[in-house]
């Protein structure tokens, strides 16, 4: 049997990416090129990986268990790799790194501009997903890093990227869009949009804190259309300062009172080592970590 690296990688890319196509520019060739890789691994394991029709492709019963294989093997040659570039002084390899949708949008954009100028032979590949996603993608390696938001026992050599702080996000013309900051009682006259994630706790935190019944009126899942109807006067919210980044005049971000601020850490898994290049990563955030 005859199984090597292209053909584990362009099995895992198309499942990570969604398709072929998208598999084929993360990994920078031809869509041929995965088809035929992903072909000659169902070939040498004599049968197939991937459940091919409408929608994303998924992995068969087979593959889902082969993938956990295929990344335990990739993670190792990376980390082979990224051993030889670190004695060498030239951290190289790549990184995947998770992070919530408020963090890709408000926080990563720096993020990554920064690792790309320090570390120009580490690639750092983004996972958007949601908090409980990116534990599990943590501990089964799809993903070497992520942005964890107040994780209860940071491992050494985390590192805390922003504390990130909640305020009311209201429309421009509302009576309260010029106070220094906002209570959630100020706000309960309001018709309250809410978005479920990541923040849910926190926003139910500062009810409960304030004694306000927390009803709200409308539940969206992006924050992008949360934003959208906030700008057109439909209702007010409660979000983190990172959103910001998605603001346009019509609409304006109060800190709350009193205030509520969430710890943001850049982490590993804890069951295994981190590969080379993930630590310079760390290392390159806040040599210090936490």
């Amino acid at each position: 049997m005859n199984i090597n690296l292209a053909q584990l990688r362009a099995f895992t890319a198309v499942l990570d990416a969604g398709g072929f196509a998208a598999a084929a520019e993360q990994l920078g060739i031809s869509q041929s090129g995965v088809s035929h890789n992903v072909a000659a691994l169902e070939r040498e394991l004599g049968g197939p990986v991937l459940v091919r029709g409408a929608g994303p492709p998924r992995p068969t019963p087979f593959g889902e268990r082969l993938l956990v294989h295929a990344r335990a093997a990739l993670a190792a040659a990376d980390a082979m790799c990224g051993l030889a570039a670190q004695r060498n002084g030239l951290p190289s390899g790549t990184v995947r790194l998770a992070a919530q949708p408020a963090v890709c949008q408000g926080l990563l954009p720096d993020l990554l501009t920064r690792w790309r100028q320090e570390l120009p032979r580490v690639s750092v590949t983004v996972f958007e997903g949601e908090e409980d996603e990116m534990s599990a993608w943590l501990k089964d390696g799809t993903v070497d890093l992520a942005v964890l938001v107040n994780p209860p026992a940071p491992a050494a050599g985390s590192v805390q990227v922003a504390a990130d702080t909640f305020g009311a996000l209201l429309p421009a013309d509302h009576p309260l869009a010029a106070e220094p900051s906002v209570a959630v009682d100020e706000l309960e006259d309001d018709t309250f949009l809410f978005v479920d994630g990541g923040c849910a706790r926190f926003i139910r935190e500062a009810y409960q804190r304030a004694g306000v019944p927390f009803r709200p009126t409308h539940r969206v899942s992006e924050l992008a259309t949360l934003v959208t109807m906030v700008r057109a006067g439909v209702g007010v919210s409660v979000v983190p300062a990172l959103v910001q980044t998605m603001l346009t005049p019509e609409a304006v971000f109060v800190p709350l009172r009193p205030r509520l601020t969430r710890a943001l850490v850049l982490t590993g898994a804890t069951a295994r080592p981190w590969p080379p290049a993930a630590v310079a990563v760390l290392q390159a955030t806040a040599p210090a970590g936490i």
